[in-house]
């Protein structure tokens, strides 16, 4: 979370602070479970690309009263502990990470995955919406070795021009796929997420991680095939577009007035364990010493 001026005129932004959360998306996590009741009859969910966190605090929060429930959350790099979470550091692109999520439900598989992922835009909005296009396959990859039958698939995604037919490969894999768009996702953002709702893979699918989804490794499309295909209205697949979230509430892209005496509040607790954290306490530990023999030398100098 930023520390700009319009950050702090962010509703969300200040709203993730006073109740809480680690960052403003968890309120995405939670608008789109409004909309479709995304934890009914849930007790086993994977959030993959989970730092720093937010998404597993809604996961926690929501499935605290269930004893059976269990939550894993996977990223490449570190996370703070969060209460009732199975934290792994570990690479979705890997079958090392899907057997050991697997491994934490008794050989069970998930009844919903979801993935707040994102890579670090470049400003280049056709190679930004690719690079997240690619992640999203990846999350959707690996979803299919932990996610049961009939499970829900929740994952962002870059709206581009040719989105539709990353639609088209889900409609493979699930009964219902919208297009939603959380009210506290900005307007101006090109993000939205794909909800994706009772997962039936097609008979005779073999989950894999080597070769891209759904792509025939002996067939190679050439790009005058892939464009008249994509011409083609009847290879076009749309799906509904829901917002959500209530109209009448808190916008995202305004910047509300901060109230009289506002004091900027700090963060309630740290998103990642950063990798120079070691360093710094090794650092701290040698000043310490250093200290200690400074006094002591000066006590012998006294004496």
């Amino acid at each position: 979370m930023g520390i700009r001026s319009k950050d702090k005129r962010d509703i969300y932004y200040r709203l993730a602070k006073e109740q809480g959360w680690r960052a403003r998306s968890a309120f995405k996590l939670l608008q789109i479970d409004e909309r479709f009741d995304l934890f009914k009859d849930v007790t086993k969910v994977v959030d993959l690309c989970a730092a720093p966190g937010s998404w597993s605090q809604v996961l926690s929060k929501k499935l605290k009263e269930k004893e059976d429930a269990k939550i894993v959350s996977v990223d490449l790099q570190p996370m703070a502990p969060i209460d009732n979470v199975i934290c792994l550091q570990g690479d979705i692109t890997s079958q090392k990470t899907s057997d050991e999520i697997i491994s934490h439900f008794d050989g069970g598989n998930a009844d919903l995955v979801v993935c707040d992922g994102a890579p670090d835009v470049t400003g280049l909005h056709d190679l930004d919406e690719y690079i997240q296009s690619q992640l999203l396959l990846a999350a959707f990859n690996i979803s299919t070795f932990v996610m049961r039958p009939g499970g829900t698939f929740v994952s962002k995604i870059f709206r581009g021009r040719d989105s539709d037919l990353i639609f088209h490969q889900f409609q493979m894999f699930f009964k219902k796929v919208y297009l939603a768009k959380p009210r506290s996702s900005r307007a101006s953002s090109i993000e939205a997420f794909v909800v994706a709702i009772d997962y039936c893979p097609p008979e005779g699918f073999v989950p894999s991680l080597r070769n891209p989804l759904m792509k025939d490794v002996d067939y190679e499309e050439t790009a005058y095939e892939r464009d008249q295909r994509r011409k083609d209205p009847a290879n076009r697949h749309f799906v509904p577009f829901v917002v959500c979230g209530d109209l009448d509430g808190w916008s995202s892209d305004v910047s509300y007035n901060l109230p009289e005496g506002y004091v900027s509040l700090k963060p309630v607790q740290p998103p990642t364990e950063p990798a120079y954290k070691e360093v710094l306490e090794m650092k701290k530990e040698k000043n310490t010493d250093t200290l200690s023999e400074m006094m002591e030398k000066g006590c012998r100098m006294e004496d």
